[in-house]
């Protein structure tokens, strides 16, 4: 019989909740490098990330408490935010189909 290796999960922290989540619960939001903010759910762009758990009420938190404006050092648009609701809210009902 063969040992089944355990693969080592990796974890990342949501920003808003300060909890940690294997990264694939998570997704993950960039700075790149010519200074944009983007929903980045292949998780490989280049920049500064910062992940946030696909709950669509913490990108409400993340946007009355200016979570991403402190995490990236920059003034974020509240479009950004609402893009970020629709993204994890389409992500949510997802996870719930499957």
């Amino acid at each position: 019989m063969s040992q089944a290796k355990k693969r080592k999960v990796p974890m990342r922290k949501c920003v808003v909740t300060g909890e940690s989540h294997p990264k694939k619960d998570l997704i993950r939001i960039v700075r790149t490098p010519e200074g944009t903010i983007e929903i980045d759910p292949t998780g490989k762009k280049n920049g500064r990330g910062a992940y946030i758990s696909l709950d669509p009420e913490l990108a409400i938190q993340a946007e009355k408490k200016n979570v991403f404006n402190r995490t990236f050092e920059m003034e974020i648009d509240k479009e950004f935010y609402q893009e970020l609701y629709r993204f994890l809210d389409h992500q949510k009902a997802r996870k719930e189909l499957l």
